[in-house]
């Protein structure tokens, strides 16, 4: 300002100036303009106060003030600007006029906050409010006044609000003492009726606001004295349980803390209430060590530690030799064929020790938690290994199973083949005979998807003991499976595996039906169900392909359904697959086969297929198959025109012949006809490899069409079909749409004269245009 007060003043007391005189000083245009905005910026923050529409100035101002600091640096000469005050309006102005940009959606915590008390998402805050208890990013001023603000609004008669007020007070509590101070008087009064939900959100925002791997000692200690304050001002034991018997209180207070705490409880004198006989407090009941017991299962059911899990059973054991402890919780589960020899066992505490170790194993394992899982199994082994050679074998088992998991979860997903080591064990699985071993049906199960998942059909068709074939019926399927792949490219001829598994199949979705003689002698059929011949339930053999992934294996069961699908006399539209001539064309007795659980199993394995890879066309066309043979149009169209995207880079290649073959042509036709979209029969019938002018003609001629109509004239190529048009729009006496037609003919492309390799070009493009159109109006 002092620059611009010389500069106003005559020039001979500007001459006047000295060792202060800034004329022919020379300041950077950016520096100037840095100081400059900053000034406006500042000036305008203080006018929002009484027109909030400044801000946006403000913050326009302020927020260039940054990007020049950044630019020229801080150590400039020629700015004067308090950088911490710029940060300070900078982040005011964030939360008052929130930028729309894209780039800035990284809101600070107060922009957050202040965000969601505008739009009543109080829950929100809460979770803000105890995420910043591990940062201490927000100041407690702010905090407190947030909390103020939520009670003014509840007293206006917002009850709803009474809940948050509590979340949002605990949370500044737990703040408070990490940070210790003292327990401010609101949360009292708000925890004067606690109730079960009150402490488990107390107890979830403790365990949320200290990291106890990082936390100082101090803040342990502040935490632990909570804790107990809060126990100690508890009437109802109940609640007193809850905390004492929560992770982080054991994990933050000493036995001997914990004891003395119990103790202090005990000597604290009762209220008596004169009107009643007074009530026996809780921990002067002789069995107080239930309390103990009630904890230390807690515990047991919570860990997934197998050591902390040894070191519970033996103090439990010690307290008391009556209990079964592998009965704690329900949720324990092993399967039957393991109970008889686990409970067997003559040990108490192995017994229990060895039922958990197995149930947390297969929990974690199912919840794909697998380092947990491995750690449990491995301890486990180690524990049987001195005294069962028969369990020994089973956590083997199940161990392989176990990795044969991982990989398909881990590196398997990216197409990363298994280790050989891995492989060598899935095959000594599957050759295994020992006597008397309780095996599960999943590990083999698994184990031969897992060799057809990896195209180990060398083994399977030629190395496999013929014992296995007899015994396994994964195995048999999974051999049938791997030779048909193996014989596919040679002549039908030689492929007798594929009428061995098309038999197979047949025999496993067929029905037996039980008859019953009444009373007058006659036999009447009253059930079908399914047989008991095959080498499986169709059930289990769906359960079975639902862990495969190899595309060819899944393309030759999908054909061999659909193909079965077909067979049937009834069927009046059939379903199209890949590699479908190499099934036989009949079944001697078509009346065994359950061909509606064959129709269901075709529409479950092609939903499964898909979701495995949604862009195999072949796929795709399966289930547009299905949804025409089902009069569901609308969704044929999709997964027809779908087929073709993937297959085409969105319709920016041709679609290949063996895509859009005439038969899927002529049911998209069709499935256009039946939705009543006639100009889009007409241009399909172009599609066709000889022109289908009779369902084109016939298709324009009606009136009551719901497509764009005369929209979609310019995707129209052939000159015959366009040339009916401009005949029929005359006749009807429509003359725009008559024009459109023309115009469409005129264009010089379709001349009739233009080489053969234009023409082709200009109905590719047309071709693309339109399907394209229909991909936006289906998809």
């Amino acid at each position: 300002m002092r620059t611009l007060d010389l500069l106003a003043m005559e020039p001979g007391v500007v001459n006047g100036e000295t060792e202060s005189s800034t004329v022919g000083l020379k300041i950077k245009t950016e520096e100037m303009q840095c100081q400059v905005c900053y000034d406006l910026g500042a000036a305008y923050f203080q006018q929002g106060s009484t027109n909030p529409a400044v801000y946006e100035n403000a913050r326009e101002k302020l927020f260039r003030t940054k990007e020049l600091i950044a630019e020229i640096g801080s150590l400039s000469l020629h700015c004067t600007i308090d950088e911490k005050r710029l940060a300070g309006y900078c982040q005011a102005c964030g939360v008052l006029v929130p930028s729309s940009d894209s780039a800035s959606q990284q809101l600070t915590p107060y922009s957050q906050v202040h965000t969601c008390l505008r739009s009543g998402n109080y829950q929100e805050v809460t979770k803000i409010f105890a995420e910043d208890n591990l940062t201490f990013s927000l100041p407690v001023q702010f905090r407190q006044s947030v909390l103020r603000e939520l009670f003014q609004k509840a007293q206006q008669g917002n009850e709803a609000l009474d809940e948050i007020c509590f979340k949002v007070c605990a949370c500044n509590t737990v703040r408070d003492i990490l940070e210790g101070r003292a327990i401010g008087v609101q949360f009292n009064q708000l925890f004067l009726r606690p109730n079960k939900e009150k402490i488990d959100f107390l107890l979830e925002v403790c365990s949320r606001s200290i990291n106890l791997e990082k936390a100082s000692d101090s803040l342990k200690g502040n935490m632990a004295a909570f804790l107990k304050n809060v126990c100690l001002g508890l009437e109802d034991l109940q609640y007193v349980f809850m905390i004492s018997s929560h992770e982080l209180f054991i994990t933050l207070l000493k036995d001997e803390e914990r004891k003395l705490l119990v103790d202090q409880m005990r000597k604290r004198s009762p209220r008596v209430n004169l009107c009643i006989k007074p009530v026996t407090s809780f921990y002067d009941i002789p069995a107080s060590a239930s309390v103990n017991i009630g904890q230390l299962e807690h515990q047991l059911i919570l860990s997934v530690d197998p050591w902390r899990i040894r070191q519970i059973l033996i103090e439990l054991h010690g307290m008391t030799s009556e209990r079964q402890f592998w009965t704690v919780s329900n949720k324990w589960e092993i399967p039957s064929v393991y109970s008889g020899v686990i409970l067997g066992i003559k040990d108490n505490l192995t017994r229990d020790l060895v039922y958990i170790l197995m149930a947390k194993g297969l929990h974690c394992s199912t919840v794909k938690d697998f380092t947990h899982a491995k750690q449990l199994f491995a301890a486990c082994l180690e524990l049987v290994t001195e005294f069962s050679p028969k369990l020994r074998q089973v956590m083997l088992n199940e161990m392989l199973l176990l990795d044969v998991h991982t990989h398909e979860a881990g590196t398997g997903q990216s197409g990363e083949r298994p280790p050989s080591d891995l492989i060598s064990r899935v095959r000594g699985y599957l050759e295994m005979r020992l006597p008397d071993i309780p095996l599960r049906q999943v590990i083999a199960e698994e184990c031969v998807a897992f060799m057809l998942n990896w195209r180990e059909n060398e083994y399977l068709t030629l190395q496999v003991p013929a014992f296995l074939l007899q015994s396994n019926p994964y195995v048999k399927l999974g051999q049938l499976l791997a030779a048909t792949c193996k014989e596919l490219p040679g002549p039908k001829e030689s492929r007798r595996t594929a009428k061995d598994l098309w038999e197979v199949i047949v025999q496993i979705c067929s029905v037996s039906s039980q008859h019953k003689r009444g009373n007058d002698g006659r036999i009447s059929l009253i059930k079908q169900r399914e047989s008991t011949l095959g080498i499986m339930y169709r059930s289990e053999l769906l359960s079975f392909i639902k862990k495969l992934r190899e595309p060819l294996v899944l393309t030759i069961i999908l054909s061999l359904f659909v193909k079965l699908h077909n067979v049937r006399e009834d069927i009046v539209n059939d379903i199209t697959a890949e590699h479908i001539s190499i099934w036989p064309s009949s079944i001697p007795n078509l009346q065994s086969v359950d061909f509606e659980a064959v129709a269901i199993t075709v529409k479950e394995l092609v939903r499964y297929s898909l979701s495995i890879n949604p862009n195999n066309h072949s796929w795709l066309i399966i289930q547009a198959d299905i949804y025409f043979a089902t009069n569901q149009y609308s969704a044929a169209l999709h997964y027809y025109l779908q087929a073709g995207a993937v297959c085409s880079d969105f319709f920016n290649k041709a679609v290949p012949p063996d895509v859009y073959t005439d038969q899927v042509i002529k049911r998209m036709i069709k499935c256009c006809s039946l939705l009543n979209c006639h100009t889009q029969v007409a241009i399909l019938c172009q599609f066709l490899r000889e022109i289908d002018y009779k369902t084109a003609f016939k298709s324009l001629q009606e009136q009551n069409s719901h497509d764009a109509m005369d929209s979609y004239y310019d995707y129209i190529w052939d000159v015959t079909i366009l040339e009916y048009l401009t005949y029929l729009h005359h006749k009807r006496g429509e003359t725009d749409k008559r024009q459109i037609a023309i115009k469409a003919i005129g264009q010089t492309e379709l001349n009739a004269s233009n080489p053969e390799e234009v023409l082709q070009l200009a109905a590719q493009r047309r071709k693309k245009k339109f399907l394209q159109a229909m991909a936006k109006l289906y998809f």
